[in-house]
This record gives C-alpha cells, sequence and structure tokens, in this order.
C-alpha cells in the first residue's frame, strides 16, 4: 500500500514506522516541522507545501493537532484525485464533508523514545465509505490485534476516559516526584506502587481495589496532608487534594 503522511510528530512517527516495517511504501512526508526528520527514517519525499501532497497514493494519514484536522482535509479534498484521508484524533469526529474520510485512531500514549508494541494497542475505526472501512480494517489488522469500529460519539467518550486514565494519572506521577523530590527522598521507591496500582486496574474493577485515606475517611490523615501542602505554598495542591479526595469518598458513603 503506498501511504503518506501529514505531521511528523509522535503519532506519525511511530505510526509510519510499524506501516514501513510491515513493507508499506510510505511516499511523502508534509510537515512544516521535521518532515525530512520522520522521511529519512521511512524512505519517504519530505515536502514542505500542501499543494505537493500526492493524491494518487492510497492512503494519506492526518496526525495532527485537532483544531486543524478539519482544515486541511478540506484543502485535500480540493484535489482531483481524491484518496483515503484518515485522522488519528480520538476527539475529532469523522469528517462528513470529504466522502473518503476516515479514522484510524491508536488508543495509545506515545513517544519518540520508547516503542510501542503495537499488537497489543486498541485501533478504533471510522470510515464514511464501505470499501474504505474494508480497507482500513485490513490494515488494522496488520498493525494490531484489538481493531474495533467505533463511531464519533463513542471515541470521543473513550478518548475522555483515557485523559483520565493516563494524562490525568501522569500529571499526578509528576506531582508525586516533585514532593518527594523537594524531601530529599528517592522517585524510584514510589516505582512499584505505581506498577501495582496500574495492574489491579486492570485485572479488578478499580472502584473494588481503592485504598487510601479518602477511601477509609481517615480524616485526621486528610488533613495532615492538607497542612502539609500548606507549609509548602502548594494552594492548588490543596485543591486538587480535596477535590479528589472528596470523588473518592463519594460513591462509598
Amino acid at each position: 500500500m503506498k501511504i503518506s503522511f501529514v505531521g511528523s510528530g509522535r503519532v506519525a512517527t511511530q505510526l509510519a514506522d510499524c506501516f514501513f516495517r510491515l513493507g508499506h511504501t510510505i511516499c511523502q512526508i508534509y510537515s512544516p516541522h521535521h518532515a525530512q526528520r520522520l522521511a529519512n527514517r521511512v524512505n519517504a519525499q519530505a515536502i514542505q507545501c500542501l499543494d505537493d501532497v500526492d493524491g494518487s497514493v492510497d492512503l494519506i494519514v492526518v496526525a495532527i493537532k485537532d483544531e486543524a484536522i478539519n482544515d486541511l482535509m478540506i484543502e485535500i479534498s480540493k484535489q482531483t484525485t481524491q484518496p483515503l484521508v484518515v485522522h488519528t484524533s480520538g476527539s475529532t469526529a469523522l469528517n462528513t464533508h470529504y466522502h473518503r474520510s476516515g479514522v484510524f485512531y491508536p488508543l495509545q500514549t506515545f513517544s519518540f523514545e520508547s516503542q510501542i508494541n503495537w499488537k497489543e494497542v486498541p485501533l478504533l475505526l471510522e470510515a464514511q465509505e464501505s470499501k474504505d472501512l474494508v480497507l482500513l480494517e485490513q490494515l488494522a489488522h496488520q498493525v494490531s490485534s484489538s481493531v474495533y469500529l467505533y463511531n464519533s460519539h463513542q471515541r470521543l467518550n473513550l478518548h475522555l476516559a483515557a485523559v483520565f486514565a493516563c494524562n490525568f494519572s501522569n500529571c499526578c506521577y509528576d506531582v508525586a516526584e516533585q514532593l518527594v523530590t523537594q524531601a530529599g527522598v528517592d522517585f524510584a521507591l514510589l516505582h512499584p506502587l505505581i506498577l501495582e496500582t496500574a495492574k489491579k486496574a486492570t485485572l479488578f474493577k478499580p472502584y473494588d481495589v481503592q485504598t487510601g485515606p479518602a477511601r477509609r475517611g481517615d480524616q485526621k490523615i486528610l488533613e495532615m496532608h492538607q497542612q502539609l501542602l500548606q507549609t509548602l505554598n502548594q494552594d492548588e495542591l490543596v485543591h486538587l487534594y480535596q477535590l479528589l479526595s472528596t470523588q473518592i469518598k463519594k460513591p462509598y458513603g
């Protein structure tokens, strides 16, 4: 399959690498920044102008910021030849103004540094045309063992859940690291706890394995923690601590 990419960030890089390893031809990389870097990795042509995008390819993957997706797809739709164009966003709806539009959303957190086990990454697909959906399914099954056909509303809800499970959790890890570093404590001491918590969340209902002072209703410890944050001049974290503790306590009565 001949595939081109719009974007050269983390998702584009990981996905282009994956397709390239599977034997697909990566034709072009269009991006205002670092197009050549990704093009070099996958033997593709780096282009700087959208007008130079070759519409004769089988698939164009748009992996850019959500707010730019629809405008870019409108520009691509003006071409005489109209290839299948998919975006990789979890929250952006299927573009219904371009008849060969689709979604190829990998539910995973990406970075330039780490390698992804694509076989375990859930891929969420959507397309305007049934023949395009078949093509996307064939491609997706080459990549992953977990392929799902979800509509835009379902995907938006899943992306929201992913923000809580991944982005907000990682923010809490960052806060935890700052707190222990400030106290001269090694953050690595928390690694087993972090891993065990994540493991339990995949084996049991998170509700059933919730622990901690808020779950126990231990008001003395809750107040002690908040006082410590106040002495550290962390008023915003006091508010966050209260908000999360209230959220934990609420369903347990």
